[in-house]
């Protein structure tokens, strides 16, 4: 079993970045794909990117594409998220989840991390 924590959170001004750590314990990353979740005040979890367990191939959901970056460093049993020109809409607490096989809804993955809050201001 695998353990996930979040951080990297907090807030920042829109146009702004931020990079998203999540760091696993308890059983090695490379023995899962990972995905990053996020949940807005009073909307239901939603899909925001993939990456399969050697980081060959990734997806995204439209709305990030070409602004959010999903990485992962085996070695360091971390992954990443890399989020460029953020807007307000992306304001949500931002969740890291590991799955044996890729996925792409909550339902697909095993284990999640705690959140970390991600607040974009205009």
């Amino acid at each position: 079993q695998v353990q996930l924590a979040e951080s990297g959170g907090g807030l920042v001004q829109a146009g702004g970045s931020l990079r998203l750590s999540c760091a696993a314990s308890g059983r090695t990353l490379s023995s899962y794909a990972m995905g990053w979740f996020r949940q807005a005040p009073g909307k239901e979890r939603e899909f925001v990117a993939t990456i399969n367990w050697s980081g060959g191939y990734t997806y995204y959901t439209d709305s990030v594409k070409g602004r959010f970056t999903i990485s992962r460093d085996n070695a360091k049993n971390t992954g990443y998220l890399q989020m460029n020109s953020l807007k307000p809409e992306d304001t949500a607490v931002y969740y890291c989840a590991a799955t044996y096989s890729l996925g792409y809804t909550t339902h697909e993955y095993d284990y999640w991390g705690q959140g970390t809050q991600v607040t974009v201001s205009s």
